[in-house]
């Protein structure tokens, strides 16, 4: 393992390369500001968590960045069709994205910030920039029971294909888009799935076009589903679950804790930037989306604290276009200031 700086300094690192932190990318290069987009994981990850056989809710010029068209056969991208898109546009930007680095921490040294990175090959590097742009999105931090068994082994809070659920016996906790979709599919490959759910039905964003399946799928007893009930322990065999009626003790081979995300906030603790207590927003400006604390910026989901629902692609995708143009404003005010103290001497 090595440390070791890496020059020069940027104008603007970006943490995260996600839709939203690569259209925050182009937004910068199309500036004319040097910016480097750091990821733990691959670009895109978050989509490449996804379900393997996804359709989006969203049309694919709603998905679209850098004014690069999204073109699809069918009416709605697949995440296929999405991780090829974003792939193309980092390539046509010749953007300059460090894959598999880790930023451990942020600090501001002056009028600088300086990150401190781990790649996975273990070697440390610093990185100093005049601008940081916190696009981390959600994915990382899933929302936990905090019940007993948790951990173990056959428990997960990514779906990925119901092929793996064949012949078992499958809990899905959660009745957002995720647990259902998940359900289904599972459904579909031979699994006998269960939905737990702590509301009376199922939440009401459900896509339109799958609530007919889902909603028939449970009347008919194919899918089961535990209403008004909340999981107090899972043990390598079954899901032990309270209702209103008692105590139900459900078979489970499989687990999947379809629960939703909390945002990545450790960077914006770590700079100082406070949170709103009851929403989790991180204090900005929504015009600029530059934080309280100077230089320090968020784009994308991350701009909607705690509530995951308020921020998408759609609109996280021009983030990067407020933060390039007050970049460039300021930059613009300190290069006449700088002209003018000269002239003066």
């Amino acid at each position: 393992m090595s440390t070791r700086t890496v020059p020069p300094a940027w104008d603007v690192a970006i943490v995260g390369a996600g839709p939203c932190g690569l259209a925050a990318g182009v937004a910068m290069k199309r500036a004319g500001l040097q910016a480097v987009i750091f990821d733990r994981g691959c670009v895109v990850s978050g989509i490449v968590g996804y379900p393997t056989y996804i359709t989006f809710f969203s049309t694919p010029e709603r998905l679209a960045i850098g004014g690069v068209p999204f073109i699809v056969a069918t009416e709605k991208p697949t995440r296929r069709d999405a991780l090829a898109y974003y792939r193309a546009v980092a390539s046509e930007f010749d953007l300059r994205i460090r894959q598999y680095e880790t930023v451990e921490t942020a600090e501001r040294t002056g009028d600088r910030i300086t990150l401190r990175t781990r790649t996975r090959q273990g070697d440390v590097r610093v990185t100093d920039a005049r601008a940081l742009v916190v696009a981390t999105g959600y994915f990382g931090h899933p929302n936990r029971l905090h019940v007993p068994g948790e951990d173990l082994p056959h428990v997960t809070h990514l779906f990925t294909e119901g092929h793996v659920g064949y012949r078992q016996d499958v809990i899905v906790v959660g009745g957002g888009n995720s647990a259902v979709e998940a359900a289904l599919d599972l459904h579909r490959a031979g699994a006998r799935v269960t939905i737990v759910h702590f509301l009376p039905t199922l939440d009401h964003n459900i896509k339109p076009w799958i609530v007919p399946d889902i909603t028939n799928r449970i009347k008919e007893g194919s899918i089961g589903a535990r209403f008004e009930s909340r999981v107090r322990a899972i043990t390598p065999s079954e899901v032990i679950v309270t209702t209103k009626n008692g105590t139900d003790h459900l078979p489970a081979q499989q687990v999947y804790l379809m629960l939703g995300y909390q945002p990545n906030v450790e960077l914006l603790d770590q700079l100082g930037v406070p949170r709103d207590p009851a929403t989790g927003i991180p204090a900005h400006d929504p015009a600029t989306m530059e934080t309280v604390v100077p230089g320090v910026f968020i784009a994308g989901v991350i701009a909607s604290g705690n509530d995951a629902n308020k921020t998408f692609i759609e609109n996280g995708r021009f983030h990067g276009d407020l933060i390039a143009r007050s970049l460039t404003r300021d930059r613009s005010a300190h290069e006449e200031t700088a002209a003018a103290g000269a002239a003066r001497h």
